[in-house]
């Protein structure tokens, strides 16, 4: 399985979530709803202009800026993992 992080996902691939940084208001509240290290998230779509991101996870859809997607690490899933 490869590393990576979640800005450089594709639409529709499948990821389990790493690391994501320890520190900062963001991530504290990013991890309040949900994204922790083992979560499994699916790339949904990107705004028009790039930014931001759209993931669904845990049975919602949750959006989140590039520059902090680019610092949450991820394993690459095969297609039906869980």
């Amino acid at each position: 399985m490869s590393v990576t992080n979640l800005s450089t996902l594709q639409p529709g691939a499948r990821a389990r979530v790493k690391d994501i940084p320890k520190s900062g208001t963001t991530f504290v509240r990013l991890r309040e709803m949900g994204l922790l290290t083992g979560t499994v998230v699916t790339f949904v779509r990107a705004a028009p202009m790039g930014d931001p991101l759209e993931f669904k996870l845990r049975g919602y859809l949750l959006s989140v800026r590039r520059d902090e997607a680019r610092q949450i690490e991820v394993e690459l899933l095969a297609d039906g993992a869980a």
